[in-house]
């Protein structure tokens, strides 16, 4: 399918500035305290896999560092909730 008339007609490229674009800037999403910190060891893991033909004993120390990352990671989280309250 065509891409209709995305960047072609300066025109519409004009209309995203100024009041329309501000417009959407409230609709971006905020940073989550949820955002996960494990991302990069994650990719790292998926790199290396890639990288030794899927062979994953090379890999090993990616993984096991993406392991460490999501469990400390997910103790934070549940200690958070913990001291949260449920009223806010």
């Amino acid at each position: 399918m065509a891409d209709k008339g995305r960047g072609s007609n300066p025109s519409t490229d004009a209309d995203w500035s100024g009041p329309a674009a501000t417009k959407f800037e409230k609709c971006v999403k905020a940073y989550s305290e949820y955002f996960d910190p494990c991302q990069e060891a994650a990719q790292k893991s998926i790199r290396c896999l890639h990288r030794n033909g899927g062979d994953r004993e090379m890999c090993t120390d990616f993984f096991q560092a993406y392991r460490d990352c999501k469990e400390q990671w997910t103790n934070a989280r549940k200690e958070a909730r913990k001291k949260s309250s449920w009223f806010g």
